[in-house]
């Protein structure tokens, strides 16, 4: 049960973002009689979906789509939550009583209280210091190469970011060769890996593509003593690492542009991935959507003085 200044807006709970973190974040809205509306530009849980395989979570969950899947049609299910699909949340202004969140639409949506969950996006060449790109380049994401596209090909890695782990666990046997170009910062996440035959770690200061076509990469590489080198590859893949993907509006982000949730307006309330790089997990996601959706609910249980 809600109290009245809850039923002040559209709803009494808007959700930005349809990942884990906002898919938790809405059904346990439900949970506690709160009626949520979900944005999402693409489709609920796409990026989990993306992900082949999974060791970190509960409920024998294996694999990314298996796990989007319940977690999809779980929430499809739920009575209290409507789904704003397709629509890009443009704009977060929050006030004395309520929040507007302005789509990509030109609409406007209202609620006492929002809970941000737009996650992180990857990162691109051109974001990276460390290496030097021709212009427009864009590689695909490591997570979404097909292991059977791949199969005896050499790929050269931009970045030792934790999907190389989760590439090499779920393709146990694939011929796939990994070059793997990444600087210090990278160290502590490549060690999970390091042992596998399949990859050939390349720490560098330094990294200039010089082609980036389907046939062949040729890369020049500055090593931490100096010393230059060129490797060659059949493709080459992001993994870089990711930036977090909020909206304009009145949000406060840190240097990395994350958003600290204890910095925040007390009715916007920061869940998963954007809230931080330390806590990038599927767990640390649903139990922060769900924990942002009770403290709206408990917030309007017992709203501030002179609200």
């Amino acid at each position: 049960m809600t109290t009245t200044p809850t039923r002040t807006g559209d709803t009494d709970l808007v959700v930005i973002g349809g990942g884990p973190a906002g898919c938790a974040a809405a059904r346990t809205a439900a949970g506690v009689g709160m009626r949520s509306v979900l944005v999402e530009p693409d489709a609920l849980c796409r990026t989990l979906a993306r992900i082949p395989a999974l060791d970190n979570v509960l409920g024998g969950f294996t694999s990314g789509p298996e796990l989007a899947g319940a977690v999809t049609a779980d929430l499809e299910r739920t009575g209290p939550c409507r789904l704003e699909l397709g629509r890009r949340v443009t704009r977060i202004s929050a006030g004395d009583d309520r929040v507007t969140v302005t789509l990509d639409s030109g609409g406007r949506l209202t609620a006492p209280y929002a809970v941000l969950a737009t996650g992180v996006g990857p990162l691109r060449p051109a974001d990276a210091p460390w290496i030097t790109a021709p212009a427009g380049l864009a590689p695909p994401p490591l997570w979404e190469v097909e292991p059977g596209r791949a199969e005896g090909r050499t790929l050269l890695v931009l970045g030792g970011d934790r999907p190389l782990g989760t590439f090499l666990r779920a393709h146990p046997d694939t011929g796939t060769r990994l070059l793997v170009a990444h600087p210090p910062g990278d160290d502590y996440k490549v060690e999970e890996i390091r042992d596998d035959p399949r990859v050939t770690l390349l720490p560098v200061g330094h990294l200039v593509l010089r082609t980036a076509g389907e046939a062949a990469v040729t890369a020049g590489t500055t090593g931490r003593d100096g010393g230059r080198a060129v490797v060659r590859a059949d493709a080459v893949v992001a993994n870089i690492g990711s930036a977090p993907a909020a909206p304009a509006g009145d949000l406060v982000r840190d240097a990395a542009g994350y958003c600290p949730p204890e910095r925040q307006h007390p009715r916007v309330l920061v869940a998963g991935d954007v809230r931080s790089a330390r806590f990038q997990r599927i767990m640390t996601a649903m139990g922060s959507g769900a924990e942002a959706a009770l403290r709206a609910y408990y917030a309007g249980r017992n709203p501030p003085a002179g609200t």
